[in-house]
């Protein structure tokens, strides 16, 4: 094949933003050749603003029996990212799910099986890792310029949501319609790269989420983690979506130096001596180590959902190897269902969780969940960070 048949299931916000690009030729070896969604209006959509033929479908099983796509993207409520991952991958039709993975870490874990035993590929639209600022502070840390991590800290609060986003939908900030709030939501990308970038996933967490602190919302909405790692080192998550002006700094600090990721760019000091040999061997009480600052340069390549779309379509023509393997996706569920089982029990919980438990919790949550009757709206998203849902 030439190029890669993309068809997708749910065109809503994200959706349509996948469709769009598809259409308009912003993915060189792949081209839109399919929908599906249960809403008329939303396939209506489609027909009137799309350039080029697309065949629509009002049930997604239709679609991936009709042999008119090689791959699809999944971008409908949290709850039926695996299934439709395992349902296509099982059709013979590579996947891209959109964040997060799932939602309970069980589900992820079935889906990884599936893919693990699959010819076909899959990915997760981590299209974050694309951005350079991320990319060059993974290989800085990753290549020991920082030395050991002692200490990891990220305050990301810069999602501020009215309520009237959370009305735009029956699924939205509900525990059965979506599974969780921040987390589920806006933070999937920063708790891939909490661990990506530094190659470590915390070995205990004790968190204190806020359900409905700041909206007429169900699920969390402000969060702060404190988090342990087996090297010793500890780290500290914060997010909301109610705080105006909000902040985005991410730190990461070593035995050899410190990184800051704020704004776009890096800020990276270096030590001349690892700090835990300086401790020990000055003769000073009041002596730090030295330490200059390092110019840090990046290949300036930001390309996002399209870098992600892109490389896809190139590994699945056996082009170039897959960015993102998709069964990468539990570490940023499990660290999302550890915050939230942390709350729930009131107390510390060690990773990997208990899959069974954190279910059980979900499952009493599900059943208290209320019903939200509103108006189902869309937005444009092309404005907002990361291009969110």
């Amino acid at each position: 094949m030439e190029k890669v048949r993309f068809g997708i299931i749910g065109v809503g916000n994200m959706g349509y933003a996948h469709a769009r690009m598809l259409d308009s030729g912003g993915v060189e070896r792949g081209i839109l050749t399919a929908v599906a969604d249960i809403d008329p209006k939303k396939l209506e959509r489609i027909k009137k603003d799309m350039k080029n033929p697309v065949a629509l479908f009002d049930n997604a099983d239709k679609m991936l029996d009709s042999k008119l796509i090689d791959a699809v993207i999944i971008a409908v409520p949290h709850y039926f990212h695996p299934p439709y991952v395992i349902e296509a991958l099982q059709k013979g039709i590579h996947a891209i799910s959109e964040k997060p993975a799932g939602v309970y870490t069980k589900q992820v874990k079935e889906m990884n099986e599936v893919a693990k035993k699959s010819d076909k590929l899959f990915t997760v639209m981590f299209n974050q890792r694309t951005n350079c600022v991320y990319r060059k502070m993974r290989e800085l840390i990753l290549g020991g310029e920082i030395g050991v991590i002692k200490r990891i800290n990220w305050i990301i609060t810069n999602w501020y949501r009215t309520q009237k986003y959370y009305d735009s939908g029956n699924w939205r900030a509900t525990w059965a319609g979506e599974g969780g709030g921040v987390l589920f939501n806006q933070c999937p990308h920063q708790l891939d790269l909490l661990q990506w970038i530094t190659g470590m996933m915390p070995s205990k967490i004790t968190s204190f989420c806020h359900f409905g602190k700041w909206h007429n919302i169900e699920v969390e909405d402000d969060v702060t983690a404190y988090m342990e790692y087996e090297n010793g080192a500890t780290g500290c998550f914060i997010t909301s979506t109610a705080d105006w002006p909000g902040t985005n700094r991410f730190e990461v600090l070593g035995t050899l130096g410190r990184i800051i990721c704020e704004n776009d760019s890096l800020e990276f000091i270096k030590l001349k001596q690892d700090e835990r040999e300086f401790n020990f061997k000055s003769n000073e009480g009041f002596s730090v180590p030295e330490s200059y600052k390092v110019n840090v340069s990046t290949d300036g390549k930001n390309p996002q959902h399209a870098g992600i779309l892109n490389n896809f379509a190139n590994a699945v023509l056996g082009l170039e190897p897959l960015f993102v393997d998709g069964t990468e996706g539990l570490n940023g569920v499990m660290l999302m269902d550890a915050m939230l089982l942390s709350t729930w029990k009131k107390e510390s919980v060690t990773l990997p969780i208990n899959d069974e438990e954190y279910l059980k919790f979900l499952k009493e949550k599900i059943a208290t969940s209320k019903k939200k009757l509103v108006t189902e709206t869309t937005f444009d998203i092309s404005g907002t960070f990361n291009g969110g849902k």
